[in-house]
């Protein structure tokens, strides 16, 4: 007799909490389904280019590191990450203009579990954070899971307006300012060393964390360096960091630079969340980095990138009629392009795929998607020759709809 007839067929009916239901996917993710074609050519994702994936080094480091450490290198590990990565970071952060110690380190699952990990410390169900309008939609799905409040301060070509800033936070007294704030996904734009200097006086003066996500940072391509937040802020701004952009998306590894009496806090949501970080793949960028092979390949990734960027924009500049607008951003992986407002990205999107290049809509980067006629473009990941042609198409379309 089967379990079924012993105990009848009828699957029960489970019950999942209202937030949990009114959840949206990553509208990224549903294009990535689109446009897995080969004929497509996407500028959609916010991938870096596979083809530059140090993969030759990768293994190498990945077989001494076993070497080295043998069971340790794939054993539990401290849930603030290896001893040795978290040194080496501090030392290269340090000498880079913001001063840092390990013990102001903790080794995440990538990024994305660094935003989630520091929106649980700091904000409860029906609290308010503050962000960039618009902002990554990563974040924003952390936020819509975590029942937190959005409220944002537009930006320009200097970054966030911070006198926007200061009204929302007298308005909405929010827990957090979240930024992205050197060469910003979605629009690719930086924020200004007199606007950093402005949101780290705003939040010592309301008592507020800024959290600067900072997937990008190391990816300039031309423009003078900016001091960054954590460089001008200190303990009044969390950081968080990742290789997914410089070195490998697939290790999922970030950290958090932060004061140390959060550090103390956070460890414990992480230890509730996964433990550690993966222990082998700690090692391998260690050993990645101890070797000197990470900032030659971070020089390597700019060269390539930069000249995509100048590809792009220069075809933009021949096809895309008139009454389109564009950023130029200094580096990243992305530039934000706007349409005329009667437009709706997200119906250009759909005639665009019927010609095989594909973009990611703006509307769900705004926190109350109220804008339809802007979208983003990734730069880095198709080759030469596709960016030329896709850009026609795009341009092509955009002279039939315009």
């Amino acid at each position: 007799m089967t379990i079924d007839e012993k105990i009848g067929a009828a699957t029960p009916k489970w019950n999942y909490p209202e937030h949990i239901l009114s959840l949206q996917p990553s509208v990224i993710r549903e294009i990535l389904k689109l446009t897995s074609r080969p004929e497509i050519i996407s500028f959609a994702g916010g991938l870096p280019d596979p083809s530059l994936f140090p993969l030759d080094e990768i293994a190498e480091s990945t077989k001494r590191a076993l070497q080295e450490y043998k069971g340790a290198a794939v054993q539990y590990t401290l849930t603030r990450g290896i001893t040795p990565l978290r040194e080496l970071l501090a030392k290269r952060i340090s000498d880079r203009g913001a001063a840092t110690e390990v013990a102001n380190l903790l080794v995440t699952s990538g990024a994305q579990q660094a935003v989630d990990m520091v929106t649980r410390v700091l904000t409860e169900p029906g609290d308010t954070v503050l962000t960039e309008y618009p902002t990554y939609v990563g974040a924003l799905q952390i936020f819509d899971y975590r029942q937190i409040n959005v409220v944002s301060a537009e930006m320009d070509e200097n970054g966030v307006i911070t006198d926007q800033v200061e009204e929302q936070i007298i308005k909405h007294q929010p827990k957090l300012i979240y930024t992205v704030s050197t060469f910003q996904n979605p629009t690719g734009i930086s924020m200004s060393e007199e606007r950093r200097i402005k949101l780290i006086e705003l939040g010592r003066k309301y008592g507020i964390p800024i959290v600067d996500d900072t997937p990008y940072n190391e990816l300039r391509f031309t423009g003078q360096n900016i001091p960054t937040l954590k460089a001008l802020g200190g303990d009044d701004v969390i950081t968080i960091h990742t290789v997914a952009k410089i070195l490998a998306p697939g290790l999922r590894l970030g950290w958090i630079n932060a004061r140390k009496e959060f550090i103390n806090v956070i460890e414990k949501i992480k230890q509730s969340d996964d433990l550690h970080a993966g222990t082998l793949n700690q090692y391998i960028c260690h050993d990645f980095c101890k070797r000197g092979l990470l900032e030659p390949h971070i020089e390597k990734i700019k060269k390539h990138y930069g000249a995509k960027r100048n590809l792009m924009l220069s075809e933009i500049e021949k096809q895309f009629p008139a009454g389109i607008k564009w950023t130029k951003p200094d580096g990243g992986l992305f530039l934000w392009v706007e349409l005329p407002e009667h437009l709706s990205a997200r119906e250009l999107l759909e005639r665009a795929l019927k010609k095989n290049v594909a973009f990611v809509y703006g509307q769900p980067f705004y926190p109350d998607g109220s804008v339809t006629n802007t979208f983003r473009l990734n730069f880095a990941t198709a080759t030469h020759e596709r960016i030329v042609e896709g850009i026609s198409r795009l341009g092509s379309l955009l002279t039939e709809v315009i």
